[in-house]
Parts: structure tokens; sequence; C-alpha cells
């Protein structure tokens, strides 16, 4: 993956992400994603998506793809560093 404009989102909480995440990363908690619908649309693309493990970005790209937005899911956000 080439490092041009992307938009790294983490779902993770705030909570988990106040501890540590990616430089310029977007903190969208996954039970937050469905009512962000419209501001995640207005994102520059593309979209990589972390948390913790992949498992709640895994969730939130089917969520966003569902919605016709891409995205990639990117794993844990330390995989990204």
């Amino acid at each position: 993956m080439t490092m041009e404009k992307i938009t790294i989102i983490d779902v993770r909480t705030p909570q988990e992400f106040s501890a540590g995440h990616v430089d310029g990363s977007i903190n969208i908690p996954l039970q937050e994603i469905t009512q962000r619908i419209d501001e995640i649309k207005r994102l520059p693309q593309p979209i990589v998506l972390c948390c913790a493990s992949g498992n709640r970005s895994a969730r939130a790209q089917m969520i966003l793809q569902n919605f016709g937005i891409a995205c990639e899911n990117g794993g844990s956000w330390i995989d990204l560093l």
C-alpha cells in the first residue's frame, strides 16, 4: 500500500485511542460508524480501518462497504506504524 492521501480510521474506543494511535488517524468507534456514514463519505479515500486486533476493523469494513464506501481492513493499529 502506498502512503498517498489516505484516511486511517481507528475504530477502537476513545480510551484505547488516547493510549496510542497512528499519527494522523481519526477515532470513530465501531459503535458510531453507522451514525457517522455521511461524515466518513466526505473523507479522502482510500480509507484504511484499524483497531487492536483487526476484528472490529473487519466489522467496520463490512458496514462501510454495505454503504458503498471503498475501504480496507488494516488490522492492528500497531501494524500501521
